[in-house]
């Protein structure tokens, strides 16, 4: 049987793992973040493009967006379901990058062109982070993402304590440790056992 990892290997994994997802990621022609319930991406597309100019289909399950007559930037099914009615796109002005302001014919949609597509996407299920904006795109470990990035503060409080308890059975199943419902269970079962010494709990079982 193997042994398990020690602190020190377990932080090179975690390491190693962040370093390829990001390197994962910059491949992508899209930024994106989310919270439990929403996701936000930006695709960046050049100067002169207009709304009439894009293609953009946001569905339940499925998501394209692109500029007309050309490959689609983003194109694929979507993890988990969506609320179209509550999803929404805008094509915003941002500030221009001197570096690439040397190459202003350049329509590279992995360079910052001058103009932006920015996409909200309204999750269907409040309490899942998606892997991915698409299914066919690389992975992130959602186990990994922890209250800060996830914006647990603006969630309501009973959201927050089911969200705070999915994030801490996680780290417990990764560990090997009891979750905290069998940690309730066996808290129950020694306190009853002190309240009743009397009694034979050899044998009890967790279930």
């Amino acid at each position: 049987m193997p042994s398990s990892p020690t602190p020190s290997e377990r932080a090179q994994a975690d390491k190693d793992l962040h370093e390829r997802e990001a390197r994962e990621q910059a491949t992508l022609p899209y930024r994106w973040t989310q919270t439990i319930g929403e996701l936000d991406l930006t695709i960046p597309v050049p100067a002169n493009m207009r709304g009439r100019d894009l293609d953009v289909v946001i569905a339940k399950k499925k998501l394209r967006v692109g500029i007309k007559g050309q490959e689609p930037l983003i194109d694929g099914d979507l993890p988990h379901d969506i609320h179209p009615d509550e999803s929404t796109w805008t094509l915003e002005t941002v500030p221009t990058n001197t570096s690439s302001s040397t190459t202003p014919t350049c329509t590279s949609p992995h360079l910052h062109s001058g103009k932006e597509i920015s996409l909200h996407l309204d999750k269907t299920n409040k309490m899942t982070w998606w892997p991915h904006v698409i299914t066919s795109a690389p992975t992130i470990d959602t186990s990994k993402i922890t209250p800060e990035n996830s914006k647990l503060s603006d969630l309501d409080g009973e959201t927050r304590g089911m969200v705070e308890k999915m994030m801490y059975d996680q780290r417990q199943k990764e560990q090997g440790k009891p979750t905290s419902d069998e940690e309730k269970k066996m808290d129950m079962l020694r306190k009853f056992q002190e309240q009743h010494p009397e009694m034979d709990f050899s044998k009890a079982k967790m279930g």
